[in-house]
């Protein structure tokens, strides 16, 4: 690393993920070479074994802030192996001790306000942490969305709520929902929605990103079901860019990215009733739906532009190296 370091010359060294492929080590060699070093948060790693906050199915927060993990380890958080995940919680433990995350890191950058205020919660510097939200390039444009569908992108795996979307589309057998994923659920999906005569429910599997923007620019609405903190979802910010409002969980970031009633509407996770109730509401307004896509689109063009992007990357960086200097 050090020989890299040398022969390239970096302002900045800009890390994603330092997990398994490479360790922290590599902070202290920047350091050490006076290059700064800029970290984006994309999980919860450094403050849960398990990365999610989530443990059977449901929002945990039983590590944050704990000096030893050990509910992580009793519970086998990562990868259901409590070895496995007791590594992972002795070295978070060993660099907490060595003050890794507070004095060799020059600045975090996480994806929403409402993850920033769980890593402070985790013991992670506030003067450190900015904000800085995914984005969506190239541009792909607002849609006619005259497809009459509702539409959900993203894993088919549990904690996407997959279970609240099949028992809510039960109870909404009028309304069109097209499927894009795969997953470990996709067989029990498929099960599901014959076993309960779901005609309206499509499931397309995976889908290159050319598609899934032709989709969402004729969906009505995307569907957004999750039930852990999610990060940042790419999903949502290609919808907005489309003009298409999300209809999500009132849950953690997402909360937040889409604001209830302007960009789209919050229903109560776990709540297959609620996200039915929202889903008909929805699509017996029209115009209202179609307003708020055009102001996801407005969300999109202030705030997840690649152009908007670059300026408050290149701000970062701009901070990071000063900090290097203090």
């Amino acid at each position: 690393m050090r020989r890299l370091i040398r022969e390239r010359k970096p302002d900045v060294a800009h890390f994603h993920n330092t997990f398994l492929m490479i360790s922290p080590a590599a902070y202290y060699a920047c350091q050490e070479e006076g290059v700064p070093v800029v970290q984006t948060l994309h999980n919860y790693r450094l403050i849960c074994p398990g990365a999610l906050l989530m443990r059977e199915g449901r929002v945990c927060e039983e590590c944050v802030g704990r000096t030893a993990p050990w509910p992580s380890v009793m519970h086998g958080c990562w990868r259901g192996s409590r070895l496995q995940t007791s590594v992972v919680a002795a070295m978070l433990m060993v660099h907490r001790a060595m003050k890794t995350w507070s004095e060799q890191v020059d600045i975090y950058i996480a994806l929403t306000d409402f993850a920033r205020r769980k890593f402070i919660e985790g013991g992670l510097p506030a003067e450190k942490i900015v904000v800085k939200p995914n984005f969506v390039d190239p541009d792909p444009g607002v849609g006619r969305h005259e497809g009459n569908y509702a539409l959900f992108v993203g894993r088919l795996s549990p904690e996407k709520g997959m279970h609240t979307l099949l028992r809510a589309w039960r109870m909404l057998k009028d309304v069109p929902l097209k499927i894009v994923g795969d997953g470990p659920l996709r067989a029990e999906v498929e099960a599901f929605i014959g076993r309960e005569g779901l005609t309206e429910v499509e499931v397309l599997g995976r889908k290159a990103r050319e598609d899934v923007f032709c989709l969402m620019q004729k969906a009505r609405v995307l569907v957004f079901p999750s039930e852990c903190y999610e990060n940042f979802p790419v999903s949502v910010a290609e919808a907005f860019a489309c003009g298409l409002p999300v209809i999500a969980s009132r849950l953690g970031a997402i909360a937040e990215i889409v604001e209830d009633g302007r960009t789209g509407l919050l229903f109560n996770p776990n709540d297959p009733e609620d996200l039915a109730v929202t889903v008909e509401w929805a699509w017996t307004h029209s115009e209202k739906l179609a307003e708020m896509g055009r102001e996801a689109r407005r969300a999109y063009e202030e705030k997840y532009t690649a152009e908007r992007n670059y300026a408050l990357l290149m701000d970062i960086y701009a901070q990071a190296r000063q900090m290097a200097l203090v």
